[in-house]
């Protein structure tokens, strides 16, 4: 019954949103259909509400938001993000690298405000030759694909920490997968963008990285301060903003309009609704019951494992599904090694791309004034794709590990 009521609920989000609600109407509606069908009183439901709305986790990611925002309000000030993409040209004289590339490099950074740096430059290199449709697709998908295998994300760390599979064994594992990721969305969509800039080949690479270098140093120290320094992604904002000040020379009277233009509030209220509704989706207790759900599947317990990942990664995000069922996973293969952690990781990833609780994926649907349907219609496929190879490459895997 459990998984007939959570059916329902992501149901009546679909519909709606095909019905052209808003997305944070289309939540809303969801949170209360979850407190009806699972018997969530006013008081608990009030709690839980509170809870998430005042919990750090929802607060600095707004935080994160914003210096993001800012941070990108002072590139596209000084013409930086203009830059970048005429120096990719120069570099590679690609349209279609340039909207590959520049998201997956600033998807390095472990934070759902860098779809606005990434939506920008997809802009920049796609011009009007692509749908704003396609534009959205392109600008998630590529963004995302560090996220499925980079150890900065704080999924990827715990999935590594719960199975004890080392690192680099990971990686090793993943790196095939990454190269599909970059070949699918090549297939798919990026081939329909006309190659050529129109612009002639440069003659000077060494001015084109160092151009390179001086549009978006402060992302690359970004990353920087989070990958080797560990810092927090809002404190590595931060010291990147604070220099950026100082070595660009920015005033007062330039600095002023960025507070309050930094501040999105669709981006906040739709922040706050999707932290509500997996609080909520928590508090039913119903993830726990899926696995014994699939386990009754004929197919082979990997198989199981792989589906189960999924499902409840779309319903609850990875965290949650990581943590409850990683450990369930490693206890029923012992010897499931990187071989299963690339599966079910893949599987987290592609689920991740379609889900809800997924706020980038309301960040970049908001910054290209598209629906969250369509963006789904060109995911699907993809991700479909995706799981196909990522189970073949699980089984030549189990033959070298």
């Amino acid at each position: 019954m459990d998984a007939i009521k959570l059916a329902a609920i992501f149901t009546l989000i679909i519909c709606l949103m095909k019905m052209k609600r808003p997305l944070s109407f289309s939540i809303i509606c969801g949170i209360a259909a979850a407190c009806v069908l699972f018997g969530i009183g006013i008081n608990d439901a009030a709690k839980a509400i509170f809870e998430s709305i005042t919990s750090w986790d929802t607060l600095s990611l707004i935080l994160i938001f914003y210096l993001i925002a800012f941070l990108q309000r002072m590139l596209e000030k000084r013409d930086f993000l203009n830059l970048a993409h005429r120096s990719l040209n120069g570099l590679f004289n690609s349209r279609r690298i340039n909207a590959s590339l520049a998201p997956a490099f600033i998807g390095l950074l472990p934070s759902a405000g860098a779809v606005f740096v990434c939506g920008e430059m997809v802009k920049s290199a796609c011009g009007n030759d692509m749908s704003d449709e396609d534009q959205t697709f392109i600008t998630s998908y590529y963004r995302h694909i560090a996220e499925s295998f980079l150890p900065t994300y704080s999924s990827i760390v715990i999935a590594i920490q719960l199975s004890s599979v080392p690192v680099s064994s990971f990686l090793f594992a993943m790196f095939p997968m990454m190269v599909v990721l970059m070949a699918l969305g090549y297939i798919f969509y990026l081939r329909k963008l006309p190659k050529e800039t129109g612009m002639e080949p440069s003659t000077n690479k060494l001015d084109d990285i160092k151009n390179m270098v001086k549009s978006l140093w402060t992302i690359v120290l970004t990353i920087a301060l989070i990958l080797i320094f560990e810092f927090p992604v809002y404190t590595a904002t931060f010291v990147s903003i604070v220099l950026c000040i100082f070595v660009h020379r920015f005033s007062m009277k330039e600095l002023k309009p960025m507070f309050s233009s930094a501040l999105e509030w669709s981006i906040v209220i739709n922040t706050f609704v999707v932290m509500i509704f997996k609080e909520i989706i928590a508090r039913t207790g119903a993830i726990a019951s899926i696995p014994g759900i699939f386990a009754l599947l004929p197919v082979p317990t990997v198989i199981v494992f792989a589906l189960v990942f999924f499902f409840c990664t779309v319903i609850s995000g990875s965290m949650a599904t990581i943590a409850l069922c990683m450990p369930l996973a490693y206890q029923s293969i012992p010897n499931g090694g990187p071989a299963l952690l690339m599966l079910l990781m893949c599987y987290t990833y592609a689920a991740m791309q379609i889900s809800p609780t997924h706020i980038c994926l309301t960040l970049v649907t908001d910054y290209f004034h598209t629906g969250m349907t369509e963006l789904l219609k060109r995911t699907v496929p993809v991700i479909a794709s995706f799981c196909a190879i990522a189970a073949a490459y699980y089984l030549i895997l189990t033959k070298l590990f």
